[in-house]
């Protein structure tokens, strides 16, 4: 995500978190192995930084996420969120 926020591509593995974060050939590369990875590092250059910096905008930046937050917390409070359970009750 760090990477991302400075506009830099990501190269990682299918592991992890990187598949949510990386956008395949947008935002960086998924590889599979070490040939796939010194593949991606050549290719790195047709990978826009600014559209990696856009991305990160899109979906990370504090204010965003915080804003997501306080819209599942409204929608549990009023209960309109099918998965607010009674106090005491067990997740199935």
């Amino acid at each position: 995500i760090e990477a991302l926020a400075c506009g830099t591509p990501v190269i990682g593995w299918p592991h992890g978190s990187v598949p949510e974060i990386v956008e395949d050939g947008v935002s960086g590369w998924i590889v599979g192995d070490v040939a796939s990875a010194v593949r991606a590092v050549g290719a790195i250059d047709r990978i826009d930084r600014r559209l990696c910096r856009a991305r990160f905008e899109a979906r990370f930046t504090a204010d965003r996420m915080a804003g997501e937050y306080a819209e599942i917390y409204a929608r549990m409070l009023s209960g309109r969120d099918s998965a607010r359970r009674e106090p005491g009750a067990r997740c199935a």
